[in-house]
């Protein structure tokens, strides 16, 4: 596919929560939560997803044209009816720009993405923007404290355009696999059907997040190798190759693992999981961002997006910026 990403933004919340902030909160140490999460400190918002979404759309669609398409590419919701890309276009102050959402929980943007690519490549639209917004804050459970410990809040977009004739940007490789046998490791069961608010066996932590960290680490880290593996051997290139990976930013441990085995430099892989914590959809957008805003990516340079969702799943894109 034939397409690039032209623009990027990003907005993150003023209000820097802590490790040692947090630590009360939670019942562990500092020290604790440095060592199982990595984390030193994440945002915390007192905006909403679409307010925050707005922001970060702003910023990257700067003074150009408006969109002739939204995709929304996030997880936490502003209500199940309506679509959350509604909101995001109301607060922009636009209208009668189509819009719907792409949910893959945290791989959304890269799956959106590949949405987005695939509509440029058919013709269907010229200026496509998708964001991803996480408020995640909201829905920590205080009584599981590593996942409580991960989840920071931010929001990143980017505008997509058909590549120039004479442009080089392309998508070289895209993989992704779901394992549903994962399915109850990483969850929010309230707020569908099967935990209905108004179910009186509902209970209010089962409209938080839980996960089991140290499961899914054993259940994706060989299936990410793979497909890190595969997407290189369908690119035809090695790991020297790559000029920066951005990974999903789970955890700590979990970006340091991208290094480890795929057989990289660790200035390779972009780690922002200490300055902003797990920012689910956001992550790898938040994380691009910084790192063509240092300068650490330009066109021409070959990208990897790599990471993992709940479902579980793993999915990749490699592109050549």
């Amino acid at each position: 596919m034939r397409f690039r990403i032209e623009s990027l933004g990003h907005h993150v919340p003023p209000h820097i929560q802590t490790a040692a902030d947090l630590s009360a909160r939670i019942g562990r140490s500092e020290e604790w939560i440095l060592s199982r999460t990595g984390v030193a400190e994440r945002r915390v918002s007192e905006e909403p997803m679409h307010i925050m979404a707005a922001h970060a759309a702003r910023a990257a669609l700067g003074d150009g044209p408006p969109p002739d398409l939204i995709i929304n590419a996030s997880l936490t919701p502003i209500q199940l009816i309506p679509d959350s890309s509604v909101f995001i276009q109301q607060a922009l102050g636009t209208e009668g720009i189509p819009s719907f959402s792409v949910h893959a929980t945290c791989l959304s943007f890269v799956v959106g993405m590949h949405t987005a690519g695939a509509l440029l490549s058919a013709g269907a639209y010229e200026r496509i923007l998708l964001v991803s917004s996480e408020q995640g804050s909201v829905c920590r459970d205080f009584e599981h404290p590593e996942s409580a410990a991960l989840i920071g809040d931010a929001a990143a977009a980017a505008v997509l355009t058909r590549t120039p004739d004479d442009g080089d940007s392309e998508l070289l490789a895209f993989g992704m696999t779901t394992w549903p046998q994962g399915a109850s490791l990483a969850e929010l069961r309230g707020c569908g059907t099967r935990k209905h608010p108004n179910d009186p066996d509902t209970s209010p932590g089962d409209n938080l997040f839980h996960m089991q960290g140290p499961r899914i680490y054993k259940m994706t880290v060989r299936r990410m190798v793979a497909l890190y593996r595969q997407l290189l051997e369908e690119a035809d290139l090695a790991p020297e190759d790559l000029d920066l990976v951005v990974p999903h930013q789970a955890s700590g441990p979990g970006v340091a693992a991208i290094a480890r085995f795929g057989g990289l430099e660790p200035a390779k892989v972009m780690n922002i999981v200490g300055e902003y914590g797990n920012c689910i959809a956001a992550s790898i957008p938040l994380a691009l961002q910084r790192a063509h805003a240092e300068g650490r990516i330009e066109r021409g340079s070959t990208v990897l997006l790599l990471g993992m969702g709940a479902g579980l799943s793993v999915a990749g894109a490699l592109l050549r910026w």
